[in-house]
């Protein structure tokens, strides 16, 4: 849709906005949900070049006058918080310590009122520095990604060597209270699927929460196999073999993962199965990536520019209105299962975590 007396964005792949979108100021959709989460990746670049996720050359990062600046990211925060109902905000990449403004960005973001609940998700390189910094300016927890206990391993997931780095990173956000520090782990079918007991053990031992998480179809390479997917079933089942596991019992609403109590607790495990127990009906999530496009679900074909709206002189009410009808044409799920399916063109890195 285009519409120049209102600045409105070109959407990529969308429809022109549904008149049956009731007046209402959340980011509703028609099938009952409420997105109150907003994932806001803040690049695409990412300094490790993990096999599931990229090539070893890395792909063509985004100009840099198509990012959202710091002003213009802060602007959409805001909209997202005070307009529409948006409640938590989560800080992604790429890798998101590599964006130079993160920390004025998280203060901006920490400064509103209701202030929403602030979170990011690293591999860790660079955290040992930064963590005071954003624990400082409003950071509440965050969620390194570590797939590995074993060093040779990670640099033969990641192709670089920054084990100790990201050890280092994980210990000193614990140190300065982001805790409890929580661990994202992909299994890959037999490169590190052994390591699902390791891991938990590594985590319990060191007080922080592990969250396993389903290989989705999201790698630049287009090579995912959902044969070759270490399932939520497998991994649940190593875990059983070693450990007791409880259902944790909480009410898990939008969660994504679901959690269980180890060995009588306080330790707890996650795991996150996207594709074989999707979520979808409790999804609670709107996403935001670095050039300024809304994405209603992860795996959406579609976007939303929001970037050129703001760019054209957009007022506040007209951006929330758009992202509202973005929101308004959410499918029903991700649709994997489907024969059909096709994996969005835009990789994990370039959409956000």
């Amino acid at each position: 849709m285009t519409s120049t007396n209102l600045g409105l964005p070109a959407t990529r792949g969308s429809t022109p906005p549904d008149p049956a979108r009731p007046a209402n100021p959340a980011l509703i959709d028609k099938y009952g949900r409420t997105a109150t989460d907003l994932r806001v990746s803040l690049t695409d670049r990412c300094n490790l070049r993990c096999t599931y996720c990229m090539p070893e050359e890395g792909l063509d990062w985004t100009p840099r006058a198509e990012l959202l600046s710091d002003d213009e990211l802060v602007r959409l925060v805001t909209i997202a918080v005070h307009d529409l109902g948006v409640q938590e905000i989560r800080f992604t990449g790429g890798e998101p310590l590599l964006r130079r403004g993160i920390e004025d960005i998280l203060a901006a973001a920490a400064a509103l009122r209701p202030r929403p609940d602030l979170s990011l998700t690293t591999n860790g390189i660079g955290l040992a520095r930064r963590a005071k910094g954003l624990a400082d300016a409003g950071l509440n927890r965050l969620n390194v990604s570590l797939d590995t206990t074993r060093r040779d391993r990670f640099e033969t997931i990641t192709r670089r060597e920054r084990f100790d780095d990201v050890l280092a990173g994980m210990a000193a956000a614990q140190a300065i209270g982001l805790d409890p520090v929580k661990v994202n782990t992909v299994l890959l079918r037999g490169v590190n699927d052994d390591e699902a007991v390791p891991l938990l053990r590594f985590c319990v031992e060191h007080g922080y929460e592990l969250r396993f998480i389903e290989q989705m179809p999201l790698d630049a390479q287009h090579a995912w196999d959902r044969g070759e997917m270490v399932t939520a079933e497998e991994i649940l089942k190593a875990l059983k073999a070693e450990f007791e596991l409880e259902p944790h019992g909480e009410e898990r609403g939008g969660a994504p993962a679901e959690r269980w109590v180890v060995d009588g607790g306080p330790a707890t495990v996650g795991v996150i199965g996207s594709v074989t127990r999707p979520f979808c009906g409790a999804c609670d999530r709107t996403r935001l990536t670095a050039d300024g496009q809304v994405r209603n679900c992860l795996f959406a074909r579609t976007e939303t520019d929001l970037r050129g709206l703001l760019r054209g002189g957009g007022t506040d009410a007209e951006i929330a209105d758009v992202w509202r009808d973005a929101m308004w044409g959410k499918l029903p799920g991700h649709g994997i299962d489907d024969p059909g399916f096709l994996q969005p063109d835009r990789p994990m890195s370039a959409i956000g975590g």
